[in-house]
């Protein structure tokens, strides 16, 4: 979908880019205001609804709690902590993998596929008890 580039919309992609991803509404209002105080609320809801519809931002709805905005890539699949609502991607071959194994195992051909898993960080799980404070992006580490 093509969209009318203006000087909003690229002022809250380019705060979506200066974030890293994985912000929400409010958190990229607190970033254009740093730089614009008067910055209206209304303008972000607006602007990332034309991004979002032109393909240029993907909106992640990611278990409880507010929708999160990120560039748009190839396709979007999560593991969130529950604690801390940090983020992580999950590899794309992992995806395919169960989609392979359903047209193959079960004949359900998958027209989209988006996964979200749901649980405990690493860090959340070495201080149980303590919320660890928010994190946007989890590091992306395998342990043997």
């Amino acid at each position: 979908m093509k969209m009318r580039r203006t000087a909003q919309r690229t002022m809250v992609y380019e705060a979506i880019v200066s974030l890293g991803g994985h912000c929400t509404a409010d958190q990229i209002t607190e970033e254009l205001r740093r730089t614009s105080p008067s910055f209206p609320r209304s303008t972000v809801y607006r602007g990332l609804e034309a991004l979002t519809a032109s393909g240029a931002v993907y909106a992640a709805h990611l278990g409880e709690g507010a929708t999160h905005y990120e560039l748009a890539s190839a396709d979007h699949h999560h593991a969130v902590c529950q604690l801390c609502g940090g983020v992580l991607h999950i590899e794309e071959d992992l995806v395919a993998n169960l989609e392979s194994h359903l047209e193959q195992q079960h004949h359900f051909k998958p027209a989209r596929t988006e996964v979200l898993v749901v649980g405990i960080c690493e860090s959340c799980s070495r201080t149980p008890g303590r919320k660890a404070p928010h994190r946007p992006s989890l590091e992306h580490v395998h342990h043997s």
